[in-house]
């Protein structure tokens, strides 16, 4: 009697042990896969403060980005000055905080502007299959064929164009959107046109390989439709690659933003970013180096961070590295 109650009872307790690995789903799964990578962990708090310094603290400064007080132009480092000043004596701590805002908010509109197009466009070609998939393919062929850099520049050239031409209609409406966001509205634009075409690929396999699961075989012969496959069973089983794929996206669009404003065609002075602030600080690079090295060190470190975070997501994501 007391041999069988105790083993009914290491049962019962080797269950309940089981019970929670069992019942933690595939994110709660992942999420503890994401902690052990410490460089990653790390990576996601830099973003994160990064992210709440360049929401909050720009309330909070004493003056914004433009203020120029000539008597401390290209100031060093020191008390009132953290970071120094620039040639027209404006306060670099100030113009770095403002630019996070910049490049951040590119790195993201341009994934969620990626996500609206790559993700339907990968999942029509990937389930649809035949001519149009064909179509959709040889379009993305096309575009990949297509310098990036040199296709921004132009679709920013031809906007900017556009905009200064007395603009009406939907033109408009683009315009005064371009000067709110400080010239980003052809960052955004450009940007999105040509970095949606991994994403489309990404989806497209994994969809080809789902689509003939069995579970997808059996809702279709329960006598769901095309749409509901594709919305229940299809697009959910795609969101770990599309999540790995727009975090390793954000630092390309950052790098990409700060590329163009440090050729001049991004955003418009006096709207700082880190990549004008680069460019600014070229003439005075050997005389004045603080102006190049802290905007060119945040720039490399938040791109950084992505990148581990992207590793670290794509490592916890892959059942196969789990195990």
């Amino acid at each position: 009697m007391y041999a069988a109650t105790s083993t009914t009872t290491l049962a019962a307790g080797h269950g309940a042990l089981d019970r929670p690995a069992k019942e933690s789903g595939f994110w709660i799964g992942a999420w503890r896969q994401f902690r052990k990578n410490k460089l990653a962990t790390i990576s996601a708090f830099f973003i994160l403060a990064i992210a709440t310094v360049a929401v909050v603290v720009p309330a909070l400064l004493p003056q914004t980005y433009s203020d120029q007080d000539l008597s401390v132009s290209l100031q060093g480092p020191g008390w009132n000055h953290p970071m120094g000043t620039d040639a027209l004596g404006r306060d670099l701590m100030t113009r770095l905080v403002f630019g996070a805002r910049i490049s951040l908010s590119v790195g993201i509109v341009v994934q969620i502007v990626i996500l609206l197009i790559g993700v339907p466009m990968g999942l029509i070609a990937g389930y649809a299959g035949g001519k149009v998939d064909t179509l959709i393919m040889r379009l993305v062929d096309v575009l990949y064929a297509m310098p990036n850099l040199l296709f921004v520049i132009l679709i920013m050239t031809f906007l900017r164009g556009q905009f200064g031409s007395e603009p009406n209609g939907f033109t408009r409406i683009l315009a005064d959107a371009d000067a709110k966001t400080g010239g980003l509205m052809g960052v955004y634009i450009g940007l999105g046109l040509v970095s949606w075409l991994t994403v489309a690929r990404i989806v497209r396999a994994n969809t080809m390989s789902l689509k003939e699961k069995e579970y997808v075989e059996a809702a279709r012969g329960l006598g769901a439709n095309d749409n509901q496959i594709v919305r229940r069973h299809l697009l959910p089983n795609t969101i770990a690659p599309i999540v790995v794929a727009a975090t390793l996206g954000i630092p390309g669009a950052i790098l990409y933003e700060a590329g163009i404003s440090f050729l001049g065609l991004g955003v418009i002075p006096p709207m700082p970013s880190w990549g004008l602030m680069i460019s600014d600080a070229i003439p005075q690079m050997r005389s004045h180096p603080y102006m190049l090295v802290f905007p060119a060190l945040v720039l490399s470190l938040t791109v950084l961070a992505f990148n581990f975070v992207g590793d670290g997501l794509r490592d916890a994501l892959d059942p196969w590295m789990k195990r």
